[in-house]
């Protein structure tokens, strides 16, 4: 097991890309925290986890409130004794030109994606100072941390923000065995891109299969969705190496739609 005994709090890891690096998790001995907006779904997943035989439990967490991500992660210190590793996972997506988008809703994108990687990783970072042990913060970012595509500026520039913040945290956080990365995934088939496949359609008006074909999948190598299984197995490797030789990078895992 490759995380045996790591505490890992997974943010918005009720269902999509973070449920299943928290299933994943839980399979390599980690003792995994749900971290979501909806505790009962939270709750829900960490009952799925423990009937496996895994070690789970489920935390409210609204990403964007300074004063329940502190408690959330006092309260995982309190039960598992520390934080080991962090996933910054926690997003939402907005599709809209840019000349018609609100400020309200480039505010909501930013805080949640930007507000939150920051809110947890500093409550995070103090726990993992305390306990001596170090440890791994993740973030999610996308193949949008480095590359652009219409109607999402609030998300492009909020991905490309994770890259410089997690550069940040490997710099101060090496001195305390603190390691930071970027995992990012092209186009997963979650909830939150099944969404925006509709939505892109009626924009650029063309079919669904049209921007699943030319638009999601057209600069893959082999036009197909990267997986949630491929995400996971990435955020393990990451969690579970110990040296800082690969701090402060990004993996992409997009099936050569972005290459490095």
């Amino acid at each position: 097991m490759q995380l045996k005994d790591k505490v890992a709090i997974i943010t918005g890891a009720a269902s999509g890309i973070g449920k299943e690096i928290a299933l994943e998790y839980a399979k390599q001995g980690a003792k995994v925290v749900i971290a979501d907006l909806a505790l009962e779904a939270a709750q829900a997943t960490a009952a799925e986890i423990v009937k496996s035989g895994g070690i789970a439990m489920g935390v409210a967490m609204n990403v964007t409130d300074e004063a329940q991500v502190d408690k959330g992660v006092a309260d995982v210190v309190a039960a598992y004794g520390g934080v080991d590793v962090l996933i910054s996972n926690a997003g939402i997506q907005i599709i809209s030109p840019l000349v018609d988008l609100s400020l309200d809703n480039w505010k909501k994108m930013l805080a949640i994606h930007l507000d939150g990687a920051f809110l947890t990783t500093r409550a995070c970072m103090r726990a993992m100072i305390a306990s001596g042990r170090g440890g791994s913060i993740i973030y999610m970012g996308s193949v949008h941390s480095h590359e652009a595509s219409p109607l999402k500026a609030p998300y492009v520039s909020a991905k490309h923000g994770l890259i410089g913040l997690a550069k940040v945290v490997a710099k101060e956080g090496a001195k305390n065995n603190i390691r930071a990365n970027v995992i990012c995934p092209g186009f997963v088939r979650t909830p939150l891109v099944d969404k925006q496949i509709p939505e892109q359609a009626q924009t650029l008006g063309i079919s669904e299969a049209d921007v699943i074909k030319n638009v999601m999948l057209k600069d893959t190598v082999d036009g197909e969705f990267t997986t949630v299984h491929d995400v996971a197995q990435t955020a393990i490797f990451l969690a579970a190496f110990e040296t800082n030789a690969l701090t402060g990078q990004s993996i992409t895992v997009s099936h050569g739609w972005h290459m490095q």
